[in-house]
């Protein structure tokens, strides 16, 4: 294992844990939504990205800032600020995170749009979650992504429920990776706590924007040990979760890592 996967996924879950309590004692103020459990998406997606790069992330996206280089110290600041869904670091390529569900894909299709059209050798990412497939940006985003060869990546962190409801209350068929074959975008589904697949994964789809070859889709699975929104468990809510949490936990990213 690369130490310094290992170390960026820790210092995430450091900092989420910080912010966990900031919400239970009423620093914070504004809605927190926790990507405990999830660290290795984001830590294997940016591990493959130069910082001219940008990422688009969503409103569960603090684990997305710290690990495109973002400093706990400027994270901690924006949440006090009420901003921990509307995070932003240009300078680091987060040009802002959108909480609106599907809101981070045409965003991140429109700077890789303009990439292209400027011959820059760069790249963009879209994080989004499973609920953002039942929103229709989201397939006219992958078609249009297709159609003109555009640099960029969409990376799914599918942690099975959408707010409180599990994926099986919501579709019929556990098949989100068949989303971008059926638009002509190469997927790939992936255990999204094995940080070193993840970081493969993302080396040979940002390779391929960057060369000209086009989008990719990435499902990571994963799973979120906190809930929603704020520090529970949310245990109590959903067809699953109480069962489901007791799995993942034992697939801890953190712990896969050893």
């Amino acid at each position: 294992m690369d130490t310094n996967l290992k170390d960026a996924m820790q210092r995430i879950r450091n900092a989420e844990e910080a912010v966990a309590s900031m919400v239970e004692s009423g620093e914070a103020v504004c809605p927190c939504h926790l990507a405990i459990g999830q660290e290795a998406v984001a830590v294997g997606v940016c591990a493959a990205l130069r910082p001219e790069d940008t990422i688009w992330g969503n409103h569960r996206s603090h684990a997305h800032f710290l690990a495109k280089g973002g400093s706990i110290e400027g994270l901690l600041a924006q949440i006090r600020q009420g901003q921990s869904m509307h995070l932003s670091a240009p300078e680091i390529g987060i040009p802002g995170t959108i909480p609106i569900v599907a809101g981070s894909v045409p965003l991140a299709a429109g700077a890789a749009l303009a990439y292209k059209l400027r011959g820059e050798s760069r790249v963009a990412v879209a994080f989004f979650g499973d609920g953002a497939f039942e929103q229709g940006v989201l397939h006219e985003t992958l078609n249009l992504a297709a159609l003109y060869s555009l640099p960029i990546v969409f990376v799914c962190e599918n942690n099975f429920y959408a707010s409180h409801m599990h994926w099986s209350e919501r579709r019929l068929l556990d098949n989100l990776v068949e989303a971008g074959r059926f638009h002509g975008v190469p997927a790939c589904r992936i255990d999204g706590n094995d940080v070193q697949a993840v970081l493969a994964a993302a080396t040979e789809a940002v390779g391929r924007a960057r060369s000209g070859g086009g989008p990719t889709l990435l499902e990571c699975r994963t799973f979120r040990h906190r809930g929603h929104v704020g520090p529970a468990k949310d245990d109590d809510v959903g067809l699953t979760r109480r069962e489901d949490l007791t799995t993942w936990l034992a697939k801890d990213p953190l712990a896969c890592a050893n």
